[in-house]
């Protein structure tokens, strides 16, 4: 086997890559050539870095060997066991590089060829930095585990060249030169150029810090390879400036170094790359006439009915028809203390399923698009609040009526029958990240009772439509701390000054929130709910802050009056029920999830199912319908 394995490589094709692509003979140049595995090794992870892991590898084709780093999106290859010390590859997808003259390859993509099996180090290679092996040359006896590059024969070295990056295998020839994928940017390249085309671009922010003060903005570039997101910083007057009227959604430019390339930071980014770029001073941006090769913007969309399945936090891209339009509100934000606006849309689509999706800033103030129009988003948020809801974050990106195959048919089917179907909400799922295991359903308050519910270790959710009798009109909003996912209670401490506990933190004003106790009833009962701020707003009418306002300038008339105003309406509540302790006694707590006003064509969609399930039992004694014919 190991006699098949040595056939199977292609020698001296190591140094016929780096040949060929310098533009000298290489006769043993392969596009894809066989080599085997001699060392496979974890690359530590810097603080503060990226989480995923890195490993380096050792090629060997039987003359020489080379250090190799494999890209993440195929490290399923280690982890799956199917890359080991001696196994026999091909090379699918690479990049040369010379880093500190060393030369370096990075592996994109291979395939273990598992039927040649694992094998001890095949012939005798010496190290591709190294001098052309020759037959006085002395052997190293192996590649050696403590230097990644082996033992290098005792003999006088190559003269040391001027450190340059070589351009990918696959770079195209043009008055730009050899042009790199851009999945294979990492920070071994050097020298080199990107062709792409601009998917979003940010609005310019300012920054202040201890060193200064500038402005930034960010872009996401694609090419057929994939993503990546760029950075420029500067100041009003130079080069920033022209970057930023360059690079509109749309164009396609090429980029060249220099430019840094930096571990991405996936707070501030969607995109599946490990890597973002860095715009510096010298950083080369010119136009591309031709854009024919550059694709326009991808999408891996996740339908609305998907999106039970989903879970919290990821980042997807989605697609719907524009069912309904809020007005936009302005909220402070609980890090800056700073006013922005919010626009909340509904998007529905053929599952049959509604969305609510937000979007921010600019983007929900100048939102001018009708009632049906099919929207694409690309990079919004999943968040679990209420059951299911999206959010478009910063680097996203909406277009309206965009020309991919999915608008075309949505189009098609909400025009033909989709606008006059009912829809379907995700307010039944659970806060754990997917669909409630216990099934959500559709109660009366008598049931609530008579089944218990609420009285076992685990919650029980379920839907109620009921009408608002009453709302506990004292202690139903609270001083809440601004920060980000805080929302605890504050204390003055002294005038204008309240403190956060928990978040170490003090601050001129607190964010009151509502925590309501209301009761609610149908025709078989009354029960107390609780809800918390959303359900507040959505009740009332009106923030906490507001309420809050009205009560400090005396208006307590006009106060009392909006509790009498969310009196007698009727809502569809999703609701938990679950065991509680107070006062060292337990009871039942109904927590509302969710709340919304009765959609009457969808009550009247359930009310019509009802009656037809009972119609199809007309011969049954205890039916309350008697059937079609009468009997």
């Amino acid at each position: 086997m190991a006699g098949l394995a040595e056939h199977a490589i292609n020698k001296g094709s190591l140094r016929a890559i780096f040949q060929q692509l310098e533009g000298l003979d290489a006769p043993n140049y392969v596009q894809e050539p066989v080599l085997q595995c001699v060392q496979i090794k974890p690359m530590a992870n810097k603080a503060g870095g990226d989480s995923q892991d890195r490993y380096r590898i050792i090629f060997n084709d039987t003359e020489n060997f080379i250090q190799s780093m494999l890209a993440t999106q195929s490290n399923y290859l280690i982890t799956d066991g199917l890359l080991k010390k001696g196994s026999i590859v091909k090379l699918k997808a690479y990049n040369p590089n010379v880093v500190k003259d060393k030369k370096i390859l990075i592996v994109v993509q291979m395939e273990v060829l598992t039927e040649y099996g694992e094998h001890e180090k095949i012939g005798e290679p010496v190290s591709l930095d190294g001098p052309q092996k020759t037959e006085a040359q002395p052997q190293p006896a192996g590649v050696s585990a403590s230097g990644f590059y082996g033992n290098k024969p005792p003999v006088k070295a190559e003269p040391v060249t001027q450190q340059r990056s070589l351009p990918s295998r696959t770079a195209e020839s043009s008055s730009h030169g050899n042009l790199y994928p851009i999945e294979a940017l990492s920070p071994y390249a050097h020298k080199w150029t990107i062709k792409a085309r601009v998917t979003m671009r940010s609005e310019v922010k300012t920054w202040h810090n201890a060193n200064g003060e500038g402005k930034l903005f960010s872009v996401n570039l694609l090419d057929e390879s994939g993503e990546i997101r760029a950075t420029c910083f500067g100041s009003t007057g130079d080069q920033f400036d022209q970057w930023y009227e360059m690079l509109t959604e749309g164009s396609v430019h090429y980029i060249s170094s220099p430019c840094s390339v930096k571990l991405a930071k996936k707070q501030f980014s969607n995109l599946n790359n490990d890597y973002e770029l860095t715009f510096e001073r010298d950083t080369k941006v010119e136009k591309a006439e031709d854009q024919t090769d550059v694709p326009q913007v991808t999408y891996n969309f996740t339908s609305i009915g998907d999106l039970q399945n989903v879970e919290k936090d990821t980042t997807i891209d989605t697609i719907g028809i524009l069912k309904d339009v809020a007005e936009v509100n302005e909220i402070v934000s609980k890090t800056t203390s700073k006013p922005f606006s919010k626009r909340e849309l509904t998007l529905v689509d053929n599952t049959l399923h509604s969305i609510r999706l937000t979007i921010w800033g600019n983007t929900a103030i100048n939102f001018d698009v009708p009632v049906a129009s099919v929207i694409a988003f690309k990079g919004v948020k999943v968040s679990d609040f209420g059951g299911r809801s999206l959010s478009l974050l910063s680097s996203g990106t909406m277009t309206v009526d965009p020309d991919v195959d999915e608008a075309h048919n949505l189009k098609g089917w909400y025009d033909a029958s989709g606008h006059s179907e009912s829809f379907n909400t995700h307010a039944g799922l659970s806060t754990g990240g997917g669909m409630s295991t216990r099934k959500d359903d559709t109660k009366i308050i008598a049931q609530i009772k008579d089944e218990n519910l609420g009285m076992t270790e685990t919650p029980d959710f379920f839907t109620l439509k009921a009408t608002i009798v009453y709302i506990k009109p004292e202690n139903n909003y609270y001083p809440a701390c601004q920060s980000e996912d805080c929302n605890k209670k504050v204390v003055e401490i002294d005038p204008g000054q309240w403190r956060c506990e928990k978040c170490d933190k003090t601050m001129d004003r607190p964010n009151y929130r509502y925590v309501m106790s209301v009761n609610v009833s149908d025709h078989t009962g009354q029960i107390w709910l609780s809800g918390f701020d959303d359900t507040g707003r959505l009740i009332m009418g009106k923030t906490a802050d507001e309420v809050h306002e009205m009560k400090e300038a005396g208006e307590n008339t006009a106060a009392a009056a909006l509790f009498h105003d969310a009196s007698c309406k009727t809502y569809i509540f999703r609701c938990k029920a679950r065991m509680d302790t107070f006062r060292d006694e337990q009871r039942v707590r109904y927590q509302i999830s969710s709340a919304s006003p009765v959609n009457f064509k969808t009550e009247t969609a359930k009310l019509t199912e009802l009656i037809h399930q009972y119609t199809i039992q007309g011969g049954n004694d205890d039916s309350l319908f008697v059937s079609k014919d009468g009997y």
